[in-house]
């Protein structure tokens, strides 16, 4: 019985000094990713692979697994904060003064509220009636009001563009029009995505919008490093 022990103690020792390691490259890294984004909570952050300590000591993490919410747009201008971001990264590299961190490829999926992208544009949006369409509504003198459609996609510089909208319910006044075509003929940047992370596709939900990122050479800094152009 003894000697069992012994045995079992000896193989779990190594998954207990590894898992602990895991926990503090978790814990800098979600501490790195909250101070670099402004979060107000840390993110949700999994070393994926075992054994981890090795990985550390000879090079780059296979791959960290992080789950941010809440993160706020740094743009005066239309800005439009990020719901819920989640991030698969391979080949994740930190500085040893953990200023920075770069992942050799990633992947990432935004959630963007109808409310937050109603407060962006200064109109009430809703999913629309066909996939990758969004409805808003315009209000106009009177108590009167018209409902108008969108499409959304990607734009080059991590914008999402509006285009093609049509008058559905009600009549606009030409003034409205105009007013419309300003208000969707600028793409809205997002400014609160890690660097080299590029927008592939947005596509519209009950709830909000989803948009899709990929890149290369993927960079985070503590110091507030995110895509601004």
């Amino acid at each position: 019985m003894a000697v069992a022990a012994a045995l079992l103690a000896l193989v779990l020792l190594p998954v207990a000094v590894d898992r602990a390691v895991a926990a503090r490259i978790e814990s800098r890294t979600a501490k790195a990713f909250q101070e670099g984004m402004g979060t107000p909570l840390p993110p949700e952050v999994h070393v994926r692979g075992f054994p981890v300590l090795t990985q550390a000591a000879s090079g780059p993490l296979r791959r960290v697994d992080i789950t941010a919410h809440d993160i706020p747009a740094r743009d005066t201008t239309r800005p439009l904060p990020v719901s819920e971001l989640s991030l698969r990264l391979d080949g994740l590299t930190k500085s040893d003064d953990d200023s920075e961190a770069r992942a050799r490829s990633a992947e990432a999926t935004a959630f963007l509220s109808y409310e937050d992208v109603s407060n962006a544009l200064g109109l009430e949006i809703s999913q629309g009636g066909r996939t990758g369409q969004v409805s808003a509504v315009v209000l106009l003198p009177l108590g009167k009001d018209v409902t108008v459609t969108t499409t959304v996609s990607a734009a080059s510089g991590n914008r999402i563009a509006f285009k093609d909208f049509q008058v559905t319910g009600g009549a606009l006044p030409g003034a409205g029009g105009a007013l419309l075509d300003k208000v969707f003929e600028r793409p809205i940047q997002l400014r609160n995505i890690p660097d080299g992370l590029h927008l592939r596709s947005v596509t519209t939900t009950d709830d909000g919008l989803t948009a899709r990122f990929s890149g290369r050479s993927v960079t985070f800094r503590p110091d507030g490093g995110s895509e601004g152009a």
